[in-house]
């Protein structure tokens, strides 16, 4: 890929002697690695395969008092720092050349309380971590739509997932966190205990702190829904988002609908003879009777002859990891998005041409129906500010050879290029956020110039800034 295509890098780095990694490693509780050690190679790879990126420290944290170090010993030797819970950021910045990775991954506990309806979850926990834990109370918190997927960008970022009309966004049920700013300082954030910073994670992304722990609010769900996942062939691909446009007007927010432009994969599961053609999925979800959800989506399941049909009762945790497959780790893989006020003709005409010219089979047109509980929330209550649109676009651009990089880039951004002078379209989400190409403004609207305000109280000297960065005044002013 050329040069000016790579993920931006951080040119502010130092190299922390020996002595000081030495005493630092002494004192560490959990494990850290260098560039020497036979670990190294493996320990720096992260889910998207174009990330390729050499930190000088790893730092595996087996607790709090492990990333107060981190944070303090990267900020001393002016070292970018990156943050790694689940590492499925598509723009990689759970790593970084040169510089400190606090790695969450072996803080994963989970712990439910059933009686109050909470659970609390580590920083390093992933979906399917609080999935498989809340489930055995048939419970559950609105998380994302792949198992691998960590807790701590997802929804720090916002997090969309299959109950995203019925209860919010993930961050739409934080009650509280824990997190380590940037002079190393153990705080509680909540509605009480310093608001503004509350405020601010939910949606401002990492830019205010290492989250070491979440507290969720959870939702009676499962242990069974009903899942929608029927397939039509690309003959009927625009009649199906017209059904779907239709259907959208008028639907319960008990129910989830996700359209897809995909290719028919090479599977059992489907007619051989439709292998590798084009054709469009509706997945979702409905939370409630079997009788309720066979009528709710009853329009988009019979709108044609459906290639196939895998829709009904399913276990709550398998809806969640059924996309797990299409997004292995390795896997190479850049995402653009567009909030879209209507789905006109226009728009959709777009989604079509687009997933005709896809270079990657593995490639995907996305429209995400958003609305209901999420638009219930103002967008100035949290920092989330995209709150009104009744949709999202997004070019999912996922391939496997290295060579054909520019090309897949490529089409993802011009799409969304294309998708962006129309009127309908505007605004940008953080977990699909390409390689954090678009100001910080497009993501946070007219919430940037609070978020500023509390990112200079909280981290004025940019230490968290590798991200979709919010410039604290003292380092702009510089």
């Amino acid at each position: 890929m050329s040069s000016h295509e790579r993920p931006p890098a951080d040119n502010r780095r130092s190299t922390p002697v020996p002595e000081a990694l030495d005493a630092f490693a002494d004192a560490f509780g959990g494990e850290v690695l260098l560039p020497s050690d036979e670990e190294y190679d493996e320990a720096r790879r992260i889910w998207n395969g174009m990330i390729d990126k050499r930190p000088a420290v790893i730092a595996y944290c087996s607790g709090t008092a492990d990333v107060v170090a981190a944070v303090r010993f990267a900020r001393e030797h002016d070292l970018p720092l990156a943050v790694r819970g689940g590492g499925h950021n598509v723009a990689g910045t759970a790593v970084c050349d040169d510089g400190l990775v606090v790695d969450l991954s072996a803080m994963d506990g989970v712990f439910v309380d059933p009686d109050a309806r909470r659970v609390r979850a580590q920083g390093g926990a992933t979906l399917g971590d609080v999935d498989r834990e809340t489930q055995l109370f048939g419970l559950a918190t609105p998380l994302g739509v792949v198992s691998d997927t960590g807790i701590a960008g997802l929804t720090l970022n916002g997090g969309l997932g299959h109950l995203r009309r019925e209860y919010g966004l993930s961050l739409d049920s934080l009650t509280s966190v824990e997190l380590v700013t940037a002079d190393g300082s153990v705080l509680k954030a909540s509605d009480d205990e310093n608001p503004d910073l509350f405020w601010a994670v939910r949606g401002g992304g990492g830019n205010f702190g290492v989250v070491t722990s979440f507290e969720y609010e959870l939702h009676a769900v499962g242990p069974a829904v009903f899942g929608l996942f029927v397939w039509f062939r690309g003959d009927d691909v625009t009649a199906a988002l017209r059904a779907f446009r239709d259907y959208s007007a008028g639907a319960s927010r008990e129910a989830s609908v996700l359209p897809f432009y995909a290719t028919v994969p090479e599977l059992d599961e489907f007619p051989e003879d439709a292998w590798g053609e084009s054709a469009v999925a509706f997945l979702g979800c409905y939370d409630g009777s079997t009788e309720d959800a066979e009528a709710e989506f009853e329009a988009l399941r019979t709108v044609a002859d459906p290639l196939v049909d895998f829709s009904g009762v399913m276990a709550y945790t398998e809806l969640q990891s059924m996309l797990d497959e299409d997004y292995p780790d390795g896997l190479r893989y850049y995402w653009k998005s567009s909030y879209v006020t209507d789905l006109t003709d226009e728009v959709l005409d777009l989604v079509v041409r687009y997933g005709e010219e896809r270079p990657s089979p593995l490639s995907t047109v996305d429209i995400w129906h958003l609305g209901g509980a999420i638009s219930d929330v103002a967008p100035d209550e949290t920092a989330f500010w995209h709150r009104d649109a009744p949709f999202m676009v997004t070019f999912e651009a996922n391939w496997e050879a290295p060579e054909t990089d520019d090309a897949n880039v490529a089409w993802a951004r011009n799409g969304l290029a294309e998708l962006r002078e129309m009127d309908v379209a505007a605004g940008a989400y953080g977990n699909f956020p390409g390689f954090g190409e678009d100001p910080a403004r497009t993501l946070f609207g007219d919430n940037y110039d609070r978020l500023v305000e509390i990112k200079t109280e909280y981290d004025p000297e940019n230490v968290f800034r590798l991200n979709q960065n919010v410039v604290p005044k003292t380092e702009s002013a510089r």
